[in-house]
């Protein structure tokens, strides 16, 4: 038995199969196409470009996999709390249920951020508790969240921090933008960091008061610099360091809060290697740190058809 996953994030439309022992059988994404120098896509184009994907990726789903699908399922809002709703994820239900229907399957739905808590899960190389803190660093989201697997398939969610303004991914692709690269800019950006200064990590102030993060400030000063020509591979190292100092600061207030000490990474921006390494460095005596590998940190369907999986059971 098989089961599907569809999403459709803010620049990634996905598909991804799992069988019943959560081994990833078959998965394809296609980046949305944002024009250079641009910092982002207008919802209306976001769903557009998906409307677009969506059919090319079904059309290459392997012919001898759909007799085997079980469920599938699609993440249908950002976050699973009321209000959460994302225009881009109508082109995602659409098909899910329509494929749904016509199989007479049935249709799973679920949230982005859970599709990445459990993507996370699965991949990371510990072995995840009941109850356990999550940090979310995306394009959209940064957040720190106390998490409890309730039940197969769904996940007991406390929000218990995040930004106040910039998202840790929306600082990265505006400073990535001004330093010339591509949108979205994390991976270009953690490639020019490696040719940094030693110290350029520290250039850049990072702001956390208790729960409250902000990259506002930082982003300033990021401006700064850059018309201080400080060099561009310094400054993508600098808004590494920023992020990574501001991540620690909010653990430790989570962990101290809590008492809990596992702890797990998800989201694009947590997909990059210096951040990772960095945080697992500061908090190597307070906390246990992981994250799934750095590939499917970044948005994808494999946690969708996770879930989907622990709901058709």
């Amino acid at each position: 038995m098989m089961y599907m996953g569809i999403d459709t994030s803010a620049y990634i439309t996905s598909l991804a199969i799992v069988d019943g022992d959560k081994q990833v059988i078959w998965e394809v994404r296609r980046i949305l196409e944002v024009p250079l120098g641009e910092r982002g896509l207008l919802q209306s184009e976001t769903l557009f470009q998906h409307i677009i994907n969506l059919p090319i990726l079904v059309s290459k789903v392997p012919s001898n996999l759909w007799n085997k699908i079980e469920g599938i399922g699609v993440s249908v809002a950002p976050k699973n709390v009321e209000g959460s709703c994302m225009p881009a994820s109508t082109a995602g239900y659409a098909v899910a249920s329509a494929l749904a229907s016509s199989l007479g399957k049935r249709l799973v739905q679920t949230s982005y951020q859970e599709g990445h808590l459990a993507a996370g899960i699965e991949l990371s190389s510990a072995d995840i508790g009941e109850n356990f803190l999550a940090v979310h660093l995306s394009g959209r989201t940064t957040e720190l969240l106390e998490v409890k697997k309730e039940y197969p398939g769904k996940y007991d969610i406390e929000l218990l921090g995040g930004t106040t303004d910039l998202h840790a991914g929306q600082f990265v692709d505006r400073v990535g933008v001004r330093l010339g690269l591509k949108f979205p800019s994390g991976k270009e950006l953690e490639k020019l960091a490696l040719k940094a200064s030693p110290g350029s990590a520290s250039l850049l102030p990072s702001s956390v008061k208790g729960y409250e993060v902000s990259f506002s400030e930082a982003e300033a000063v990021a401006k700064r610099l850059f018309e201080q020509n400080k060099g561009y591979a310094n400054i993508a190292r600098a808004v590494e360091g920023c992020i990574v100092r501001t991540v620690v600061k909010l653990l430790e207030k989570g962990i101290q809060d809590t008492g809990l000490t596992q702890v797990i990474l998800v989201g694009g921006v947590a997909s990059n290697k210096y951040i990772r390494s960095e945080i697992q460095k500061k908090l190597i005596k307070k906390a246990e740190v992981s994250w799934a590998s750095q590939d499917w940190s970044t948005d994808n369907a494999i946690g969708i058809a996770l879930l989907t999986r622990e709901n058709c059971k």
